[in-house]
């Protein structure tokens, strides 16, 4: 990656068992990415252990951006995309903190944009009929796939994965956006992003990966989630705002 630079943005709340893990596992891949935790003040103290490897071990390569407040997915990963821009980023990463997000997949996402394949990359768990998905009950991955069905009809949009958090941008993607427009917070915050991408022209291309759900730490998971997705993608789909 000559003259380029790669992040990812891990947002975080209560995550003090993960962390260190997954930011060693990103620092030790194939392709060199810098990492920005964004921290909504968690009460475990996971931004006290973020600061400790800032000073110890990756003073150049870790940043740490401290919220007030627990506002949601969306809220935080804004911020981490506007800080991402000002600090002159050319590739932009979501993943999760908690290794459902394979994180030797980012290697395959940033190969995507830089190859020029794609505009936005997805690691998706519904491509080409199958559900890779591990350690979910079938409650939960029925309600997850058929979501993403149910996006796609609405929306038309060609995307396996609508809901998929593991997602990479190139910044003219994230440039385009107006970030103060953006609606929703939750997995309705996931949908919107690649809906207004796609919208826009830009080309989103899946990648498999295998999704396993957490082991370490509590899901953030709850109805009112759901909720937002299910009624935000009629409200998205039918407004002007793009």
């Amino acid at each position: 990656m000559t003259n380029q630079k790669a992040l990812v943005i891990i947002p975080t709340y209560n995550e003090k068992d993960n962390i260190e893990g997954i930011i060693d596992r990103v620092f030790h891949l194939e392709k060199e990415f810098d990492i920005l935790v964004v921290d909504d003040n968690s009460p475990d103290k996971t931004a006290v252990i973020v600061q400790k490897l800032i000073d110890e071990k990756y003073p150049k390569r870790l940043f740490l951006l401290n919220r007030p407040v627990k506002e949601g997915l969306g809220k935080a990963y804004i911020d981490g995309f506007k800080w991402a821009l000002q600090h002159h980023y050319d590739y932009i990463f979501e993943m999760d903190a908690d290794f459902s997000h394979p994180p030797h997949k980012l290697v395959d996402l940033l190969t995507v944009l830089e190859n020029n394949k794609a505009d936005v990359s997805v690691g998706s768990r519904y491509l080409k009929g199958r559900i890779n998905v591990v350690n979910w009950d079938l409650k939960r991955i029925l309600l997850s796939y058929f979501a993403s069905i149910y996006v796609r009809m609405i929306t038309g949009m060609p995307v396996k994965d609508t809901t998929a958090g593991f997602v990479g941008y190139k910044k003219d993607v994230l440039q385009s956006f107006n970030f103060d427009k953006i609606e929703f917070v939750g997995y309705a915050f996931q949908i919107e992003m690649k809906y207004k991408a796609w919208k826009k022209g830009f080309k989103i291309k899946e990648i498999p990966i295998i999704f396993t759900d957490r082991i370490k730490g509590k899901s953030k998971m709850h109805g009112g989630i759901i909720s937002e997705a299910i009624w935000g993608v009629l409200k998205m789909r039918f407004s002007k705002n793009i």
